[in-house]
């Protein structure tokens, strides 16, 4: 049918025309394994990755979905070699496999049911000197199981790991029926669902992986849900303190956990108990580049059943190599993006676990559970006194000067005026710049050189209602719940990051009487527009669609 929404291409991409009334079905339908990767104002662009074909492969959808799909809602026939390389990529999952072996307790056993893949694999020296042929495939020595699964996927052969996870430390613990704040609780479906996701049966191949959900839909309720059913010794890792505290108050509002077996460990406190949540800061702090990582030892030698990654695509670079010594530990990666600015996707999948559960934000939002948010992206012009240094400066100078356009004060302040009565939050990159707007609208400005303790009073002023505007930068970007905001002024970004624009977001979308509303300002005919434009594909995946206004 000429009228269908999607054009596949040879190249891997697939071309979306929105304005097509089957686009948003054939977008649901895309989003389980194709990433989005352009999103201009008529046709969205796509593309079909290895990983985006595992991480569906994971969950059930195999090629012949995938192509089924494709098929479904493509304008013109798929090219050869893009139904190829999904029937080769993701056939690929289940063809690499590792399982107990009952006589050898200190290995595992490898199979692969392909002949072209097990010469490949055996091709590589650094790969066959962790394997010994035996009658039924490979040995594997246990201490290499985490480093054999980063090596096979960085070949392109994604291992599944079908070894039974060790029982932890029992660690009893349950909901309460009615929380510490005199609320009834009760798990949303979906969060039931995101928590099966992971656990299964219990047997083999099960008990860990990544959550996806939107910011402000309970991916910690999720995490203590997995905790209950588990009852083990639990360690939490988050991105700071304020996330440590937050924490720590859900589990003491929710679980029927003695407060002394909650401890914290930060940079202030180094509590290890039955269920500690950690920063990944003071993890992975060392006095010089040339030291260990003094706190390091205490993901290994915690006797820990379980580890909760928050904010998993925030994981520090050495996490990741004691993560691979940790694989026969329960672990669960809780993000509400996939995406890695440095691009290591294929280690989270092979060393945290592949995404097991994805649920589309518009589709939350329908529901009730998340708000409703309208996203505005407001131009703004340059001053002529800016367009000279502007034109002479180097690609990291022009985007700052455009960032810091200082035509941006006004325009807060009208905002703020705008919206007067709801709780704001005036988020930023460039301290400077931040500090001008906090002394101009007269708000408490929390950045990386607040202290710990301060942060955590204003976060709370904020949720008691005693402050209404907070300047806050990118240290607010993760974790943090201030349930009453409900709109967002964002003045300046990182560059590009995908993953930065959907958690400035998040911070607005707790369920709400009143609509959320997300400004962005982008200096007109600059860098800053372009980065602007990549920050936003994440968001227009999930449904939401940019209103541009033009500030005169």
């Amino acid at each position: 049918m000429p009228d269908k929404p999607l054009i596949v291409q040879s190249d891997m991409t697939l071309l979306l025309d929105v304005h097509s009334p089957d686009a948003e079905s054939a977008r649901n339908d895309l989003i389980a394994f194709a990433e989005l990767i352009k999103s201009p104002e008529h046709v969205h662009t796509f593309a079909i990755t290895s990983i985006s074909l595992w991480n569906a492969a994971t969950v059930g959808i195999g090629p012949e979905e995938v192509l089924e799909r494709l098929i479904r809602w493509s304008r013109f026939s798929i090219p050869d070699n893009v139904a190829f390389f999904v029937k080769d990529i993701a056939g690929r999952f289940g063809l690499v496999v590792l399982r107990e072996v009952e006589e050898h307790a200190s290995s595992y056993l490898l199979t692969i049911e392909s002949e072209r893949a097990e010469r490949e694999i055996l091709a590589r020296k650094h790969i066959k000197e962790m394997l010994t042929r035996c009658d039924r495939g490979y040995l594997v020595s246990i201490y290499n199981r985490g480093e054999l699964k980063l090596q096979l996927i960085k070949l392109g052969y994604p291992v599944d790991d079908r070894v039974p996870l060790e029982r932890g430390i029992p660690v009893p613990m349950n909901f309460k029926q009615l929380t510490g704040k005199g609320n009834s609780f009760f798990l949303r479906d979906y969060q039931k669902s995101a928590a099966d996701s992971i656990l299964g049966d219990g047997g083999p191949g099960s008990g860990y992986g990544v959550i996806v959900l939107p910011c402000g839909s309970g991916k910690t309720v999720v995490g203590m849900e997995i905790m209950r059913r588990l009852a083990t010794r639990t360690l939490i890792l988050t991105t700071n303190v304020a996330a440590v505290h937050q924490w720590i108050g859900e589990l003491v509002d929710k679980l029927d956990l003695d407060q002394s077996h909650i401890g914290e460990y930060s940079g202030s406190k180094k509590e290890i108990c039955p269920v500690t949540v950690c920063t990944y800061q003071v993890l992975t702090w060392r006095a010089s580049k040339e030291d260990d990582f003094v706190h390091m030892s205490m993901l290994k030698e915690g006797k820990w059943g379980l580890i909760i990654y928050d904010e998993v695509h925030m994981l520090p670079a050495p996490v990741f190599k004691i993560t691979a010594e940790l694989q026969a530990v329960h672990r669960v990666g809780l993000t509400a993006t996939l995406i890695r600015e440095d691009h290591r996707e294929d280690e989270v999948f092979s060393l945290v676990g592949p995404k097991r559960f994805d649920i589309p934000w518009s589709q939350l939002e329908s529901q009730g559970w998340i708000a409703e948010a309208q996203c505005v992206e407001i131009r703004v012009p340059l001053p002529r006194a800016l367009e000279i240094p502007y034109a002479l400066g180097t690609k990291r100078e022009k985007y700052r000067i455009a960032s810091e356009n200082p035509e941006k004060i006004p325009i807060v302040k009208q905002l703020i005026e705008n919206h007067s009565g709801e709780y704001i939050l005036v988020i930023g990159q460039y301290l400077d710049q931040l500090k001008e707007i906090a002394e101009e609208i007269k708000a408490p400005l929390i950045t990386g050189a607040t202290g710990n303790a301060k942060r955590d009073e204003l976060y709370a002023a904020f949720r008691a209602k005693k402050e209404r505007i907070l300047v806050v930068s990118k240290v607010a970007n993760f974790a943090i719940d201030l349930p009453d905001a409900s709109v967002a002024i964002q003045v300046s970004g990182t560059f590009g990051s995908r993953q930065e624009e959907a958690q400035r977001l998040g911070r607005i979308l707790r369920p709400k009487e009143t609509e959320s509303h997300f400004y962005s300002l982008v200096t007109r005919y600059s860098s800053e527009e372009e980065f602007a434009a990549n920050r936003q594909k994440f968001l227009i995946e999930q449904g939401y669609s940019y209103h541009v206004e033009v500030w005169e």
